[in-house]
């Protein structure tokens, strides 16, 4: 389990003693360096100096794009705020970024000048369509990256328009997560070689990548290219969610014969469809069958029904109720965080147990401690703060 119940100032986990920077942005970028910080790593977050108010203004206690790191306020588009943050990555293991394709070269921090001050510098680029095609200077969020990668008009019903999956595939799966193992493994490389490079993320082919096995059941003829049709996307009855008596829902999902007969013997289901689990002739009368038996009980009576068994049925809990699941109790699967009950940190080591991310601690938020952990002399910490750059 993470270490202290609010926040550890030692750092523990994998990744420690790697350091990060951070360019301050919005969404899959923050959710990578709070992981990476859970892992252990110091991440120093550069948040510009003038930034207006954000997007969603969220209290400390609830702004994980804050939690775990150091912050420093730069000016970079002043000489003197640019130069800084050149010492600082030539100090650095890592450094991510999100903003669109140029952005970074405009302000004189591009991969090429910080690799030449730092040949061993990891430099992890996360955009939505990556740093060149046609579409690289667009912008976008979750749902247009989808739609552009074929994934989105894949989510839903037949007959019905798609569904947005919150913004969990492309920002979160294909943008955070694919950063994180691009990055991961350029470290891993750069233990061999010496050598830093640049790692292009971008969220439309990490999405894809995701579904790299749906593109190949369609190639295999087993994936119709409509949604609502197929074993995964509520075309099968045996792998969708079903209203209870009480309005809510649970979720079934028993592919495997098997677990499908361990269903059809709990429900009861008649013994015809029972043993023509993939007679697709079938499908229709049996999803009415199972609707309709679903509706005799609670969702929790269903829970209860199903607990001890491999039929792979669920209660639908909402995001509220999940946290107080006896198995995710069990595990501690949800932790304080101040005022904050969130995800613990995922995944586990056994050898290093994670830190769980606070809000920033004093010095993490002083500048003059955050740039002598980055090998800044007094002396030059001293200057810095006569200059003014030090009070923003």
């Amino acid at each position: 389990m993470p270490t202290g119940a609010g926040g550890s100032t030692e750092k523990t986990g994998p990744l420690a003693g790697l350091k990060v920077i951070e360019m301050a942005g919005l969404g899959p970028v923050p959710l990578a360096a709070l992981m990476l910080s859970e892992m252990g790593a110091e991440v120093l977050r550069i948040e510009r100096a003038d930034a207006g108010q954000p997007l969603l203004s969220l209290p400390e206690d609830y702004d994980l794009d804050r939690h775990g790191r150091s912050i420093l306020k730069l000016d970079l588009k002043r000489p003197a705020d640019a130069e800084l943050m050149l010492r600082l990555a030539a100090a650095a293991d890592l450094l991510v970024e999100g903003f669109r394709p140029g952005v970074m070269e405009r302000l004189g921090l591009g991969p090429d000048i910080l690799l030449e001050r730092n040949p061993a510098l990891i430099y992890g680029r996360l955009t939505g369509f990556g740093q060149d095609g046609p579409l690289s200077g667009r912008a976008g969020h979750d749902i247009t990256y989808l739609a552009y990668a074929g994934l989105l008009h894949a989510i839903g019903r037949r007959g019905a328009p798609p569904v947005p999956p919150l913004n969990l595939v492309a920002d979160q799966g294909g943008g955070a997560m694919m950063l994180i193992a691009g990055v991961l493994a350029a470290l891993f490389q750069r233990s061999r070689t010496g050598k830093g490079q640049v790692v292009d993320a971008s969220m439309i082919e990490g999405a894809s990548m995701l579904a790299a096995p749906i593109h190949a059941y369609m190639a295999a003829g087993l994936w119709s290219d409509r949604r609502g049709e197929n074993l995964l996307d509520s075309g099968a009855p045996f792998y969708d969610t079903y209203e209870t008596a009480d309005g809510k829902h649970i979720a079934v999902g028993c592919l495997e014969p098997r677990f499908f007969a361990e269903f059809a013997r709990l429900l009861p289901l008649a013994e015809h469809f029972a043993g023509g689990q993939y007679d697709r002739s079938l499908w229709p009368a049996l999803r009415a069958a199972i609707a309709g038996r679903v509706k005799e009980k609670t969702r929790d009576q269903w829970a209860e029904l199903f607990a001890a068994t491999d039929a792979c049925v669920a209660p639908v809990l909402s995001l509220a109720e999940a946290r107080h699941h006896p198995h995710n109790r069990a595990r501690q699967s949800f932790v304080q965080s101040g005022r904050l009950e969130r995800p613990a940190p995922a995944p586990r080591f056994s050898q290093s147990p994670q830190t769980l991310a606070a809000t920033p601690a004093t010095a993490n938020r002083d500048p003059a401690s955050v740039l002598n952990r980055f090998g800044l002399s007094e002396e030059e910490i001293a200057a810095l703060a006569k200059a003014g750059m030090l009070g923003r």
